[in-house]
């Protein structure tokens, strides 16, 4: 397994599942019918390296080094999908 995928519910601070398929994590967001986004994430690696690994993303100015912005770096080049009240926006 290289990569898992985690679920933020609307309005939450923190995740509310880490699945190992879409397919399982879809079947926890049908079942309860939350509301939230479906990320999938590299194993291993921080989305911030991850990026830059993959040439998404270059650091250009000097707080893009800063703690602040790694720990809130995320990349809208991660498969991601949005849900409201257990189906698929897409």
């Amino acid at each position: 397994m290289n990569e898992v995928w985690v679920f933020h519910g609307a309005g939450s601070r923190f995740t509310s599942g880490v699945f190992t398929s879409r397919k399982q994590a879809e079947e926890f967001i049908q079942q309860y019918q939350v509301s939230g986004i479906l990320t999938k994430y590299p194993l291993g690696i921080s989305a911030y390296d991850w990026a830059q690994q993959e040439g998404i993303f270059q650091p250009t100015k000097l707080e893009q080094y800063t703690t602040g912005f790694i720990q809130r770096f995320t990349s809208a080049n991660q498969e991601y999908y949005h849900y409201e009240d257990g189906q698929c926006d897409a």
